[in-house]
């Protein structure tokens, strides 16, 4: 499993136990904490799981198991509950070394768990340069760079890169666009219609370079750092051999790939009957030139209506000679903006969009990076304006920033008072729930890792704030006797899980508000 040295303490002996009963299969044993903590503090079904298997009574097995495992000094008690249902009630012991892991850890805690680190790259955002960045690319942006923090922290060493689709039509409508309102004209049937584009022609210049610029900048207010710039026009120099090392076949005079070998609904055309090559060639290229650079896993993140190019990169990679499984499409749905409880149509330059500054204008860019992940990429994300600017316990993010302030100003007030993992004579249960709910972040962060799903990252720091919070409001930390030093660590602790938390989704941890 995952998690920190005392939970793992736990499960090892647990895992013993059933080897001894079951024989030397691998049989995991994974713990949960009941919702009642009068039923233990730590509850596992293996006993339900491994009955039927050795046909066994559920309830007898986890009475034996409970009977046979030897969980030393960090255990009060061992019961068993239910149809067989085995439950562990820690003690003063597993508070301590769960307190002290966490604060010799410090920020790296929860770090560092990938078995085989990998060389990854994350494709995010990649909208063509014809226009400010939208709101839309703003969910590819904020979610794809939260999957890299989330690798980054597994160990993995990851590398962001944005495809500039600089070539083709649209870039060409776009440019003749600009230069009509240069000339002070309409823009073209189709063409590109808002304020943004009579401003880049006021600039003169190239308005591809100049549109590129500004998606720069917006990354950057954003908090996406993007590593490396991959230009259509660069790649494409190489397209006659990276197309000359695909098996192609002839039909009707175009030029196919048979990606129904390895997965794909249809083959697809590579180059057309008159010569001219489609854009899923300038994939194969780009595809050629990831795998060159040496990448182990290749991530795209791509919109809602990409679903069909799941299969076709995976049969590129095959195409070339290498593991389809090494390529993984990560599609994201929908945003909606709501505003006075009604649906938010228009931008102030455009009819039809919202553009990411305006969203950071309105809400900031912590807000932004919270509500555009907090919900799974396979889900629609709908964001209240009025609530995400609020500066109140309601908005979720405020909530989770403030309790991170509220630990650093008990620490400043500290007067150099060291945390202590020594727990009192007894722990509260307020402290009881705070430390195991620390123990939980390395688990959930793995297991975010895997799913590609940061969007349980601000879950479990909402948790854990109300956590915090309750622990505050029972309990004094500052001149609170023999108890400060313990309550000193939690607090300490809690204050680098928070930060943890908000870091991985691109979140500030103020230390004041």
């Amino acid at each position: 499993m995952v998690g920190p040295a005392v939970l793992r303490r736990l499960v090892e002996p647990l895992e013993s136990a059933v080897r001894a009963l079951a024989g030397d299969g691998h049989v995991e044993v994974e713990l949960e904490r009941p919702a009642d903590p009068a039923h233990g503090d730590y509850a596992t079904t293996v006993a339900l799981r491994l009955a039927p298997q050795l046909r066994r009574s559920p309830r007898e097995l986890a009475q034996e198991l409970a009977d046979r495992v030897e969980l030393g000094g960090l255990v009060e008690e061992v019961s068993v509950a239910g149809p067989g249902f085995l439950n562990l009630r820690v003690g003063a012991a597993w508070y301590r070394a769960a307190l002290a892991e966490l604060l010799e850890a410090g920020d790296r805690y929860g770090a560092g768990f990938a078995e085989t680190p990998e060389r990854v790259q994350v494709e995010l955002v990649s909208a063509n340069p014809t226009g400010p960045l939208t709101v839309a690319s703003a969910r590819n942006a904020a979610y794809g760079d939260s999957v890299a923090r989330l690798l980054e922290l597994a160990g993995h060493h990851v590398e962001r890169e944005y495809y500039v689709n600089d070539l083709g039509a649209q870039i060409d409508l776009f440019r003749e666009s600009v230069a009509a309102r240069a000339r002070g004209e309409e823009p073209p049937e189709g063409g590109y219609l808002g304020d943004y584009v009579a401003g880049i022609a006021a600039r003169g210049g190239d308005p591809v370079e100049w549109m590129v610029e500004s998606i720069r900048e917006t990354l950057e207010r954003f908090r996406v750092q993007v590593d490396s710039w991959a230009f259509q026009s660069e790649i494409e120099r190489d397209l006659d051999a990276a197309l000359a090392e695909l098996d192609l076949y002839e039909e009707d005079g175009a030029r196919w790939l048979r990606t129904t070998t390895w997965g794909d609904d249809k083959d697809r055309v590579v180059v057309r009957s008159d010569g001219r090559t489609t854009y899923f060639a300038a994939d194969a290229a780009y595809m050629r030139s990831k795998l060159a650079r040496g990448f182990e896993r290749l991530i795209y993140v791509l919109g809602a209506d990409h679903h069909g190019y799941v299969a076709r990169l995976k049969a590129l990679a095959a195409a070339y000679g290498h593991d389809p499984d090494r390529v993984e499409v990560l599609v994201y749905q929908l945003v909606h903006l709501t505003q006075g409880g009604e649906a938010r149509k228009a931008s102030k330059r455009r009819g039809d969009v919202v553009f990411l500054d305006e969203l950071i204008d309105e809400i900031g860019v912590d807000a932004a990076r919270w509500y555009l992940v907090m919900r799974g990429h396979e889900q629609t994300v709908e964001i209240d304006v009025d609530l995400a600017r609020e500066k109140s316990e309601k908005n979720q993010v405020y909530y989770v920033q403030y309790a991170h302030a509220r630990i650093c100003g008990i620490l400043r007030n500290a007067d150099g008072a060291a945390p202590e993992p020594g727990p009192p004579s007894e722990l509260a249960g307020e402290e009881r729930e705070l430390v195991k709910r620390l123990a939980e972040l390395p688990g959930v962060a793995a297991e975010a890792t895997e799913r590609r799903a940061p969007h349980a990252i601000p879950i479990y720091a909402v948790r854990l704030a109300d956590d915090f919070h309750r622990f505050y409001h029972h309990h004094r930390v500052l001149g609170s006797g023999e108890a400060e030093p313990f309550r000193l660590g939690l607090c300490s602790a809690t204050r680098a899980a928070i930060a943890r938390c908000l870091d991985l989704i691109g979140v500030e941890a103020p230390e004041r508000m």
